[in-house]
């Protein structure tokens, strides 16, 4: 598929470097960082000690040090790979990689690799775990509902997460949380016997089986929990990050009204245990289900963006343009 010209130039120049948020910043989310992988391995030592005992524990300890290595060395590549993500040529939209480029040399780091999604629903997520070895995908919906306006305001908030480091935890905890959920299931259907632990070991029979299915509802919602302690308060930075990167934090309030209308018409299932990954929530669930959604409510995400927009004002007036507003 061709895209080239879908788009005019951009209104914006080179401009200069953004700053890099500071280092208070960074150390707050090395410590929820660290908070959540140390809760979603917790859970799953948790799992393996009821599936087989120290055996099982022993199991669990081993699965977990090495996914979470391969989820740190090839959490790009796991990503992009479970949603079928396909490398766009520089030739088919050269305006998109001019559009990443200008945001991430604004943003001090190199230029991401770019991905397309070959899905009709309008969304965008990041991934990798440093700058250095990032990558942006956009699905091919999203090209076709905002303009050039809003989709820089998407990129640049999907760069504000690489340059944030929100990218690795993401797919790290992406994959943690999938053990889980399918580690309890395990738990639940075939108990000890898998490890050969019998039910007269201690925990069998009724107490034991109870204890499995406590765990196996309890085990999913722990871990949605912890995502959620990390990952809406990164939405928030991201969106911080990428109107100033973008200069322009109308335009993705004004996408993230798009996009959460296109969520509505068209939800994305593929992979739910990623879902954190996106700029909105592609499952979209309303009602009480929006209480556990990893993204924070659409409207708060508007509300402050339209803020930044109004008191960055006077100095884009001050100064003609956004470049330097911030």
């Amino acid at each position: 598929m061709a895209f080239t010209g879908t788009h005019e130039t951009s209104r914006h120049g080179g401009g200069r470097p953004a700053p890099s948020g500071g280092g208070w910043h960074r150390l707050g989310n090395a410590l929820k960082t660290t908070v959540l992988l140390a809760g979603l391995t917790a859970l799953v030592l948790a799992i393996g000690q009821r599936l087989g005992g120290a055996q099982g524990l022993m199991y669990a300890g081993f699965f977990a040090v090495v996914m979470n290595f391969g989820s740190y060395w090839f959490s790009d590549k796991i990503a992009l790979a479970i949603h079928g993500a396909q490398p766009l040529p520089y030739e088919q939209a050269p305006w998109l990689h001019q559009m990443v480029e200008r945001l991430a040399a604004r943003a001090g780091m190199p230029k991401p690799k770019v991905y397309i999604l070959p899905t009709r629903a309008p969304n965008a997520f990041a991934t990798g775990r440093s700058p250095k070895h990032a990558a942006v995908a956009v699905t091919a919906g999203i090209l076709d509902i905002l303009d050039q306006r809003e989709l820089e305001g998407v990129l640049a908030h999907e760069i504000g997460h690489v340059r944030n480091r929100d990218t690795l935890i993401g797919t790290v905890a992406a994959t943690l949380a999938g053990i889980i959920s399918y580690a309890a299931q395990m738990l639940f259907w075939f108990g000890g016997s898998m490890l050969g632990r019998s039910d007269d070991e201690e925990g069998g029979g009724l107490p034991g089986a109870l204890a499995n299915l406590g765990l196996l509802l309890v085990a999913p919602i722990a871990a949605t929990l912890l995502q959620l302690a990390v990952s809406r308060s990164r939405e928030y930075g991201a969106d911080a990050a990428g109107a100033e990167l973008s200069g322009d934090p109308d335009a993705l309030a004004d996408a993230l009204l798009k996009l959460e209308r296109g969520a509505e018409l068209m939800p994305y299932d593929r992979a739910p245990a990623t879902s954190h990954l996106f700029i909105v929530n592609p499952l979209h669930h309303g009602g009480v289900m929006s209480l556990f959604s990893t993204h924070p409510p659409i409207p708060e995400r508007v509300r402050r963006l339209r803020e930044m927009g109004v008191r960055a004002g006077g100095a884009r007036r001050a100064r003609g343009g956004w470049e330097y507003a911030y």
